[in-house]
């Protein structure tokens, strides 16, 4: 038995979790086969029936204080991102009727920044009713920066019902990625909407520079945050911002990275996010044999997302659903 099929069994039978050397060990020594169909077999073990879609509003585009180096959105950067101020309910009611037609899970308020002000929480709460009222058979997610227990209590209060707050990398290799806001910050927002009930969505971006040892620090680091969903964005380069010439990352280690994301995190619900576009759709669904659960469809940020019926074309070959439980 190799090592790899060995932790699989283990996760499998709900023993002890993988460390760090073992996640380690399969990445830099194991046929790269065996890392994955011990993720695969691991994914039937735990897979949802069903294929999770949500889409995304872009709701205040640009001008960030923030000085992300992956970020188009930061004022610290010369970008051609769209700046734009709140756009306000009807649009983000629109946006969620459009996310509903199309069969999508939940929809996401997003707005670039730091953190809300109070009216601009005002301005959510407001568009979290409209939306509910307007498009009832959908979840409500949004992702708004670094946010208060108060803030945080408010939103809960006008509907929302999951917070995304990525991690974005190693806790490690975060600080020579951004020195506006810190590590902790992040997880200071996290812990205040585990406290009040929220589901938990929050992940991050591979392709940034990290090490083995940095990949499999971020795997261990999102265990220790349990969330309910686990975006995986892949690094799309953008002219102008400090990793503009990174280039896009190996194919294959985008897989790999899958893998090891889903032996340290078994049963969590790992998410196409940004530069599912830049891979070719035999790729995605090597991701999906790996782990990948679900998926966000229609525009992005500041790039173009993947197209429902194209994942879903995917998640179906894969064995997965891919019609709407939720129910509000």
């Amino acid at each position: 038995m190799t090592v790899a099929s060995s932790l699989a069994d283990r996760l499998i039978a709900g023993g002890a979790p993988a460390t760090a050397t073992e996640l380690l060990d399969l990445l830099q020594n194991a046929p790269r086969e065996e890392l994955r169909e011990a993720a695969h077999r691991v994914t039937e073990a735990f897979k949802p029936a069903h294929f999770d879609f949500c889409s995304i509003i872009n709701a205040r585009s640009g001008r960030c204080p923030e000085n992300c180096k992956w970020c188009a959105q930061s004022a610290h950067w010369k970008t051609e991102c769209a700046a734009y101020g709140w756009v306000g309910t009807e649009a983000c009611v629109r946006a969620a009727k459009e996310a509903e037609a199309n069969g999508a899970d939940r929809i996401g308020i997003v707005t670039a920044g730091r953190c809300l002000s109070p009216e601009d929480v005002g301005n959510a709460c407001d568009a979290l009713r409209a939306m509910r009222a307007a498009a009832p058979e959908i979840g409500l997610c949004a992702s708004l920066g670094l946010l208060s227990e108060e803030d945080l209590a408010r939103l809960k209060d006008a509907g929302l019902q999951r917070i995304h707050c990525n991690i974005e990398a190693a806790p490690s290799l975060f600080p020579s990625l951004c020195t506006t806001h810190t590590f902790a910050d992040q997880l200071a927002t996290l812990r205040a909407a585990r406290r009040l009930g929220f589901q938990i969505c929050c992940g991050g971006i591979i392709g940034m520079g990290e090490t083995d040892e940095q990949l499999v620090e971020f795997a261990l680091a999102l265990r220790e945050i349990a969330p309910d969903s686990i975006p995986v964005n892949v690094l799309h380069p953008i002219e102008g911002t400090p990793l503009g010439a990174r280039g896009i990352l190996d194919p294959e280690h985008v897989v790999d990275s899958v893998a090891v994301l889903r032996l340290a995190n078994p049963a969590t619900p790992l998410r196409f996010a940004g530069g599912r576009r830049d891979m070719s759709d035999d790729t995605a669904a090597r991701c999906i044999h790996a782990g990948m659960s679900a998926g966000i469809a229609g525009p992005l940020l500041t790039t173009p997302g993947a197209d429902f019926d194209d994942d879903r074309s995917l998640a179906a070959a894969a064995g997965y659903a891919v019609g709407r439980p939720f129910k509000a």
